[in-house]
């Protein structure tokens, strides 16, 4: 079985939806948060991938910034370099497109509900919903290096999916967001974007579809992170 080492910047933000997935299909994961005790991992050996959580209203280049943002850029293109599966959700996707040789632009802090759309019918192995739903809960935007490939655009035509590689994602959205974890965030920084109340109203709305939608993008996701595959 491999671990994926999980970076949570806040207290709020996890897996969701996603821990169920990766438990059934005994992908093992544990969390590192740095904003709490022991700091970013030094070493990468153990784990066999990466997942860069949000961070809530903290930024990348913009407003508070992330602190452990820089050693967190060095384990991400450790990963990169050593060929191992890296998935950005929120912040996380800004901190995969800057190892990855890009960088990011400043946006305001924003909670917004929106619907993604693929740009090929193979993309994520043939499992990526023609449409389906996203959740943005983060300050600052991904600028993708010239290599990576967009799966998907949002209704603004923003990158909702890219692929860095063969096995790295970034998504603008956590695919595995619940409500409750908004709530919770909200709650933790006693900040919330504006029209938060209405966007919450609508993600209780689409969270079915979200949920139907994450089962196919984890089968594809997979498949090609090799994260089922035996360590050599």
């Amino acid at each position: 079985m491999k671990t994926l080492c999980v970076l949570q910047h806040t207290e709020a933000e996890f897996l969701g939806f996603l821990e169920d997935h990766f438990e059934s299909r005994s992908i093992r994961f544990r969390y590192a948060r740095p904003f709490a005790s022991g700091g970013v991992p030094a070493e990468t050996d153990e784990f066999g991938g990466l997942v860069l959580l949000g961070a809530g209203p903290r930024g990348v280049v913009s407003g508070n910034i992330l602190p452990s943002l820089q050693p967190e850029l060095w384990l991400t293109r450790e990963f990169l370099e050593r060929g191992l599966p890296v998935f950005g959700f929120g912040t996380g996707a800004c901190i995969l497109a800057m190892a990855a040789g890009g960088s990011a632009a400043e946006a305001p802090f924003r909670f917004e509900v929106a619907t993604a759309r693929r740009l090929a019918p193979q993309a994520l192995a043939g499992h990526l919903p023609p449409q389906y739903p996203y959740v943005v809960y983060m300050r600052d935007t991904p600028v993708l290096p010239p290599a990576v490939q967009v799966l998907a655009t949002g209704e603004s035509g923003e990158p909702a999916l890219f692929q860095v590689a063969d096995n790295c994602f970034g998504f603008l959205g956590h695919p595995g967001m619940k409500s409750a974890m908004i709530e919770d965030l909200i709650m933790e920084f006693g900040d919330a974007p504006d029209g938060a109340a209405q966007a919450l109203q609508e993600l209780r709305r689409v969270q079915d579809e979200l949920v139907r939608a994450l089962s196919e993008i984890v089968v594809g996701v997979i498949a090609l992170s090799g994260l089922m595959r035996p360590a050599p």
